[in-house]
């Protein structure tokens, strides 16, 4: 690769890290906060609560390469435009090479990055990720760690306690069961424990409180009474895997007998072609950057800036992309699309870079726009004369 090659990538490089690193701590943070309840109602340690942080980063990357790319670029050849160096390279006879070749290779390492990050590493993390949520609450003891305070330990399931003692034990223990529509009951106990393998809840000295869908209330008095914990930590401490924690060698040949693929087989359809068709992303991206911005254009020339020009597209872009992969979910029929966004994207903008033209508001527009800005510049001049005209 050529000294201005190097140049070039070098400057784009830095823009792409400076727009990157602060865009994937924002929604890093935003999505680690959404999980801050593993602290708080599981009592995790800060040390468990960092490795999840952990996890989840790199699931992110992929989403936000394409964006940082298209401002990387497009920042860094507007900056190059107006300090005339743009210009100096077109006038020295560089060919546009120059300027592509280096952006181009640079977006295609991206995209393969983000083919690998996708379906390889993002999958085993996501794994990774509910299989920790779902230990951390498998553990009856730890769900209800706090004291004083009511907690849901599933859907019609709620338990208290007063105080919580070393060796397992727990006192003051308040049980309310309405899972049964039946009928619903109400535990109270001075002291219980949960057993060693978590399956039961031994409580002793309290009473049992059953309530009939009819009205009729019944009482009854015990030493000691086992709650059955067993279905509850089994189901707690398995991860539900669904089609976006899947890694690409299961959603190429999914597992018929999968209770969620059984369920929900169009999510696992929608997702193996989401894969591999947005991985291709950056370079589609770069390319609409450069036909954008690519060209040394003069400063006199009103027009929007590349950077807003850019995202505006691959926004819409990225929408569409994600329109179609939801089309495809209901049905099969809409698949080609989700290829068709990228590949239509993708070769109109290689044509129109590649063919030397510029992309360009229609005329109508252009030709509005201008005169609009005519009236706008011609009447603020009158304002300011009028106004010195009336001074004393």
């Amino acid at each position: 690769m050529k000294l201005l090659e190097l140049y070039i990538l070098r400057r784009v490089g830095q823009m792409f890290l400076t727009a990157l690193l602060p865009v994937l701590a924002i929604i890093w943070t935003t999505q680690v906060l959404a999980r801050i309840n593993l602290v708080t109602d599981s009592g995790q340690s800060v040390g468990s609560f960092m490795k999840l942080a952990t996890l989840i980063l790199p699931t992110i990357i992929p989403a936000v390469l394409p964006f940082a790319l298209v401002i990387g670029i497009t920042q860094a050849l507007t900056a190059m435009n107006n300090d005339s160096e743009l210009a100096v390279i077109d006038a020295a006879g560089a060919p546009r090479r120059t300027i592509t070749r280096p952006l181009l290779l640079f977006a295609a390492a991206l995209s393969v990055f983000s083919f690998l990050m996708a379906n390889f590493v993002e999958p085993k993390l996501r794994v990774g990720t509910r299989e920790m949520i779902a230990a951390a609450y498998a553990d009856l003891l730890s769900t209800v760690i706090e004291e004083k305070n009511f907690r849901r330990i599933e859907d019609g399931l709620y338990v208290q306690i007063s105080e919580r003692l070393s060796g397992r034990v727990l006192r003051g223990l308040f049980v309310a069961d309405s899972r049964d529509p039946a009928y619903s009951l109400i535990y109270y106990a001075r002291e219980g424990a949960v057993d060693e393998s978590g399956t039961a809840l031994v409580m002793k000295d309290g009473e049992v409180q059953r309530k009939t869908a009819e009205g009729e209330v019944s009482i009854v008095r015990f030493d000691s009474y086992s709650f059955d914990l067993s279905d509850l930590s089994q189901t707690r401490s398995q991860a539900r895997l669904h089609a976006i924690d899947r890694d690409l060698s299961f959603l190429l040949n999914p597992d018929p007998d999968d209770p969620d693929v059984q369920k929900n087989g169009g999510e696992y359809r929608s997702e193996l072609h989401r894969r591999m068709s947005t991985w291709a992303m950056p370079l589609v991206f770069a390319l609409i950057s450069l036909v954008i911005c690519g060209n040394a254009r003069s400063h006199r020339e009103a027009r929007l800036h590349p950077m807003a020009s850019s995202l505006a597209i691959a926004l819409g872009l990225y929408w569409l992309s994600n329109y179609t992969v939801k089309l495809a979910e209901g049905d099969a029929v809409y698949v080609p699309l989700v290829y068709a966004v990228p590949l239509i994207g993708g070769g109109l903008s290689a044509f129109l870079l590649f063919s030397g033209r510029q992309l360009r508001l229609p005329r109508v527009i252009r030709h509005a726009g201008a005169r609009l800005w005519s009236a706008m510049s011609g009447y603020f001049p009158r304002r300011e004369s009028s106004g010195k005209g009336s001074a004393p």
